[in-house]
């Protein structure tokens, strides 16, 4: 059995069509919302584990999430475009 992937990518398209989630599957879980268009753009952190208490914990969090979302987002594209190119 393959473990949970570290990331997750969510949306609220219907109620919130400007937000992108990403879900830290791993301690401390959370769910990092943010701009879809600036994902540091009115970012808030909901956290479902206890929040670590240390700052440059969560700033290397959201960095690795950021990154995450930037290499899924461009991998989907390409994705898509090698859909269409077919």
């Amino acid at each position: 059995m393959l473990p949970l992937p570290k990331f997750l990518i969510a949306d609220n398209s219907q109620e919130q069509p400007e937000q992108i989630y990403v879900i830290h599957t791993q301690t401390p879980r959370c769910i990092i919302e943010g701009n879809i268009e600036d994902f540091y753009e009115n970012q808030r952190i909901h956290w479902l584990d206890n929040q670590p208490v240390k700052q440059e914990e969560i700033d290397k969090l959201v960095k690795t999430a950021d990154e995450f979302l930037v290499e899924e987002l461009e991998n989907q594209e390409l994705l898509y475009d090698e859909e269409f190119d077919d």
